[in-house]
């Protein structure tokens, strides 16, 4: 039965939004009328699916992780319930508040009942489900243990969402204590600076060094400060479109992996996102290269995302696969291990979990490292510059006798 999305007036003039599922747009608009609503228009959610790729990505493209994570662990309790797989997902349709995620859902099951795989109907939504995503679910569906596939797969979006939940929050603080800083001393600069220091400069006698050097750095702010801002932001937006630019990118990629602390960072990070995901769909019953492929995808880094497509080409050949990722020298020494170690054993996808895990430890100890060095580093920093900003001043005054002469 085909779901149609509907927007009708309540008895007191307000518009409503849902999705029902009948055989016809009359049979909608006769249960709205049933329920006291006008309805306004009546659209079958399939049908505005099958328009334009960027209609479909922008209607799709507002659901979150977080809402991707909760779903999944939705969909994931009732199929493993024993929940027919159509109810299942007009379920997770019926319990999800946002509009976007209702309309994926209810897409995905009207192509379920039609007689499509679930991961083609997954497949609809490549802005709300990725391919390895959609991958990981018709490996599933063909080896009849869909069930275990989604409760894995709910684990992993979970494990991403509480990840990047954990690494927003952690930046909040330096970010706020940048911005402050830099409004603090510039204030200083601006504002008080020079009302402090023309009491000196109208005694036309030599001021200290300092005392001249702060009063230049005031003049300039004053007069250039707006001019220096607006080119900071264009600088910041100029950097963001050259980064759009795949040469480019790869270059200030490349650069990432060379400063120190920041590439073991990088490696780190990517490293364990590949592992997760190709333990994934290797436990999934994915064939390697398909498996290796897709999660090359996930790797942001886009050297170390070529070396992972060359790793893959180089199996296809014979290659172990420990020993392709170490050939880019981009892979840790320890992840190189245990992929050996489970390719020996038989054990791949429990290695690669292993590896995740060890290298996801490692990029948050690497975070909260940086972070607790960062903060006191900073204040040092701003001590300093408030300081010399004192000692600008303060140096006159002390002088006062000589400058009196």
């Amino acid at each position: 039965m085909p779901a149609f999305e509907y927007k009708a007036l309540n008895a007191k003039g307000q518009e409503e939004t849902g999705i029902l599922e009948a055989d016809t747009p009359k049979q909608i608009r006769q249960v709205l009328r049933e329920g006291s609503l006008t309805p306004l228009s009546v659209e079958r959610v399939e049908k505005r699916e099958s328009g334009t790729d960027s209609l479909k990505t922008r209607r799709a493209g507002t659901v979150k992780p977080s809402d991707l994570a909760l779903v999944t662990r939705q969909l994931a309790t009732l199929v493993s319930s024993g929940s027919p797989l159509e109810e299942a997902l007009a379920m997770t349709a019926k319990q999800s508040e946002r509009r976007s995620l209702r309309h994926v859902m209810s897409t995905v099951r009207s192509r379920v009942m039609e007689g499509h795989s679930l991961a083609s109907g997954l497949a609809t939504f490549p802005s709300v489900f990725s391919s390895m995503y959609v991958a990981t679910v018709a490996a599933g569906e063909q080896s009849g243990h869909l069930d275990a596939v989604l409760d894995r797969l709910a684990d992993y979006t979970e494990s991403r969402q509480e990840i990047q939940q954990k690494m927003s929050s952690a930046l909040v603080y330096p970010v706020i204590l940048v911005v402050v800083s830099i409004a603090i001393v510039a204030g200083l600069l601006v504002f008080i600076v020079p009302k402090i220091v023309r009491v000196f400069e109208s005694m036309n006698k030599d001021i200290p060094p300092l005392t001249q050097f702060m009063i230049n750095a005031s003049d300039f702010l004053s007069a250039y400060g707006l001019y220096l801002l607006v080119g900071v932001i264009l600088a910041f937006f100029l950097f963001r479109q050259l980064l759009k630019i795949d040469t480019w990118k790869f270059r200030w990629h490349k650069l990432l992996l060379k400063l120190p602390l920041i590439k073991k960072l990088v490696r780190s990070a990517n490293t364990g996102r590949f592992a997760r995901t190709l333990s994934i769909l290797a436990s999934s019953g994915v064939p390697i290269l398909d498996a290796m492929s897709i999660s090359s995808k996930v790797v942001e880094n886009l050297p170390m995302r070529k070396a992972v497509e060359d790793a893959a080409i180089k199996v296809r050949e014979g290659t172990p696969i420990h020993k392709a990722l170490e050939q880019s020298g981009y892979f840790p020494p320890m992840t190189v291990y245990l992929i050996a170690s489970g390719e020996k054993s038989g054990k791949l996808d429990d290695m690669l979990e292993r590896s995740a895990v060890q290298q996801e430890r490692e990029t948050d100890t690497l975070v909260s490292s940086m972070l607790s060095l960062f903060e006191p580093i900073l204040i040092l920093v701003m001590g300093g510059v408030v300081l010399l900003i004192v000692m600008s001043i303060m140096l006159p005054i002390l002088n006062m006798n000589d400058l009196g002469r």
